[in-house]
């Protein structure tokens, strides 16, 4: 089997690449240079050379409140670029993998947390564009495994644990949102869920996250005591931000229907987190 991985440079991304560099596959992720999704021709003419069996979509764009002022960028790099990659999985005769996100729910569910078959509604512009993306994919590859995402954390600077740890560095005492929820999702779990998955030969739409959900302010918490850092933290609401991005306010995923299909046990929120920080 040979995997092409695009988003190089993601958090995502490098973890599908340490991975396979431990397990020996057969891989290609190409810098952006070379393979920008948002561009037809550079994504058909990598396809084509390389010729994988596998293309994993870890290209993304998240900036969420960013991406109320740039919705063109979002939709470019979150919809028509999954969609042309799609495309070209599909002239292959390729599996395509590729992640959404939990924003593409508006939080209003109070029975639990959301499935794959809950009604999508996005508030902002990001979430747009992942369900976007999502639809595309779906209309062009057959051959495809969609994997929705929340809070995704990893090896590099662009996730919340890196955010609380330069925080805690910096400030006297941390704010943190208690009235937003979801789940952690640490990339390692996603990188071995998948890779089942596909060994499986899974294809559909489902909820890949970590197990269990907490409020941000509970996150940080747990992110401060695993690394034996004693800050206050004070508990506000979203409100206090004044953020350009609406957010669902609980946007927590079930992925008891992955690990039933899996037959497996996805890891807690918390297990992942304290593994992750054992790491880094």
């Amino acid at each position: 089997m040979k995997y092409l991985i695009t988003g190089k440079n993601g958090q995502l991304a490098r973890a599908f690449i340490n991975k396979f560099e431990e397990l020996s596959i057969d891989f290609s992720a190409p810098d952006e240079s070379r393979l920008n999704i948002t561009d037809p021709a550079m994504v058909f003419e990598a396809v084509d050379s390389y010729k994988p069996d596998v293309i994993i979509n870890c290209a993304a764009y998240n900036l969420v409140d960013r991406a109320e002022q740039a919705g063109d960028t979002a939709y470019a790099v979150n919809a028509i670029g999954p969609q042309i990659v799609a495309r070209a999985a599909a002239k292959q005769k390729a599996i395509l993998v590729h992640f959404s996100s939990d924003y593409v729910f508006d939080g209003s569910k109070n029975d639990g947390l959301y499935i794959e078959s809950d009604p999508v509604n996005p508030v902002n512009v990001y979430g747009k564009s992942k369900l976007a993306g999502e639809r595309y994919v779906q209309e062009e590859c057959g051959r495809c495994l969609i994997m929705r995402l929340s809070w995704v954390f990893g090896e590099g600077e662009q996730n919340y644990v890196h955010k609380v740890r330069k925080w805690s560095k910096s400030s006297e005492y941390l704010k943190i949102t208690c009235d937003e929820f979801s789940v952690p999702t640490y990339t390692e779990n996603v990188v071995d869920v998948s890779l089942k998955a596909l060994k499986n030969g899974m294809t559909g739409l489902y909820h890949m996250t970590n197990t269990g959900f907490c409020s941000r302010y509970e996150w940080a918490k747990l992110i401060l005591s695993s690394l034996g850092i004693n800050k206050f933290i004070r508990p506000v609401t979203l409100d206090t931000f004044h953020v350009s991005a609406q957010r669902p306010r609980f946007s927590a995923m079930s992925n008891k229907k992955l690990a039933d299909l899996l037959s497996t046990k996805i890891p807690t929120w918390e297990e992942a987190v304290i593994s992750f920080l054992a790491k880094s």
